[in-house]
């Protein structure tokens, strides 16, 4: 490899160096005192995530903050959004005064352009000086090539932004990848240095998976608990209420959430067994999932069959197309469509068009505001960020009554719950310390600086 194809080869490698922010140039009146504030630190700063709760205005607080840019620097910037968000942040666009425009095939209109994370390939980083991730934490759910995609295509704008109510849902390494996002400290030196494993190496669990091992687990390193949250707090900023960063709660106050639980019994033993056993492995349930699809999508259809608005979350089609057949004024979005069609039939739900829509986490969970319903189903699962997620598109700031989830579950699955328990806690411990710590932050530097030209010896 020659010196040139080298100095490219490091070049691709490499991040962009710090950049600072400026002070704001661009205010409006619409944002609450604690959105100001964020938008102004983060403006500040010039990378920065806000980890804020649903309903708190992450969509008006990353319009301004993108405003601001494109003003100061005079170039565009980019919004990407989880599918059908890029309408709705348009929308809100437009309800504020600040011009927007969607884009899906790569063509370029005004100053700031909002797409689907779908449609990044279309679209040249060179010619952005901005871009915001709205709910980031989707990255995690994107494949392996998507997610490098995206990681890559920010990689030497020099404004980022990071949105998201849930940073770190179920593992507090997966805040390693906003920090690599914005540029802060890579994935593997975050965990190199507040982290170590059981295996005693920094080998990511994708490589224990490929080889079929059982992957290690990741833990803080003696007293470095203290210092990884001072650190993310240099960065980000975590807020739940206005009150957890001294401003009041007047108007963010959430109404009553009601949760109930159905137990359905499983009539059947599963493969291979003479009797009705609970299910105790995840194989086992599941198992148990599938042979009890009929019965739960009955229960979860008597449930909504009402002329309430409500929202159907399931994980399986056969589950999607069942409910679609018990509930007539149905629509069922599914992976199967093309984005178009899904964006169609979630921008009918929003707009009040469809009674019940039928939806996977995975597919609807981010993003949209559904404050106009009140009442969803849910089959759990182990995952806390899709329960969390489906939960609050309806039960968030704003929402005016009292919402009602049923869970519909099977004798099977009771560690499930537990589970998402002990998941809940971790995220709330997570806020907590990161509320602690924002006022002590810890600043590190991590600029490599290659400004020597490297000499070759003579011999070689």
């Amino acid at each position: 490899m020659g010196n040139v194809e080298y100095k490219k080869f490091i070049e691709k490698k490499t991040h962009l160096k710090k950049h600072s922010g400026f002070k704001y140039i661009f205010m409006p009146d619409f944002l609450y005192d604690f959105q100001k504030y964020l938008i102004e630190w983060s403006i500040l700063r010039g990378r920065a995530a806000i980890f804020a709760d649903c309903g708190l205005g992450k969509t008006p607080m990353q319009l301004v903050w993108a405003e601001n840019i494109a003003r100061k620097e005079n170039k565009r910037v980019l919004i990407l959004t989880p599918l059908a968000v890029s309408l709705q942040t348009v929308r809100e666009g437009e309800k504020f005064g600040i011009e927007c425009y969607r884009s899906i095939n790569g063509k370029l209109k005004g100053k700031i352009i909002v797409t689907n994370y779908e449609k990044i390939q279309y679209f040249n980083s060179k010619d952005f000086i901005g871009v915001v991730c709205d709910e980031s934490s989707i990255l995690k759910n994107y494949n392996g090539a998507r997610r490098g995609l995206i990681t890559e295509f920010m990689k030497k704008i020099p404004y980022r932004l990071l949105c998201t109510a849930t940073a770190a849902p179920n593992d507090y390494t997966e805040l390693g990848t906003s920090s690599e996002a914005l540029s802060v400290m890579g994935y593997i030196d975050m965990l190199n240095r507040f982290y170590k494993n059981t295996q005693s190496n920094c080998a990511l669990k994708s490589h224990y998976r490929k080889n079929g091992e059982q992957a290690p687990h990741w833990m803080f390193k003696k007293h470095a608990e203290n210092h990884f949250w001072r650190w993310v707090a240099s960065w980000a900023k975590a807020i739940r209420k206005p009150s957890d960063i001294g401003f009041s709660n007047d108007g963010f106050n959430l109404p009553r959430l009601i949760e109930k639980e159905t137990i359905i019994k499983c009539s059947r033993p599963l493969a291979g067994r003479l009797f009705v056993e609970p299910a105790f492995t995840l194989q086992e349930q599941r198992a148990e999932r599938r042979a009890t699809i009929q019965e739960r999508c009955e229960t979860v259809a008597a449930k909504l069959n009402s002329n309430s608005i409500a929202i159907a979350w399931c994980h399986l089609n056969d589950e999607g197309d069942l409910l679609e057949r018990l509930i007539p004024d149905s629509k069922q979005v599914k992976g199967g469509m093309s984005d178009d069609k899904k964006e169609a039939i979630l921008s009918d739900f929003s707009a009040g068009n469809i009674r019940v829509l039928i939806t996977k986490p995975k597919i609807s969970g981010f993003g949209l505001n559904w404050q106009h319903c009140s009442h969803m189903s849910f089959f759990p699962s182990h995952s806390y960020e899709q329960y969390y997620q489906g939960v609050r598109r309806c039960w968030r700031f704003g929402q005016k009554n009292e919402v009602v989830v049923d869970i519909i579950t099977t004798e099977g699955e009771f560690r499930v719950l537990k589970n998402l328990q002990r998941k809940a806690e971790k995220a709330d411990k997570m806020f907590t310390k990161l509320i602690k710590f924002m006022n002590k932050s810890l600043h590190i530097n991590t600029d490599l600086n290659y400004n020597k030209p490297m000499e070759v010896p003579v011999w070689l």
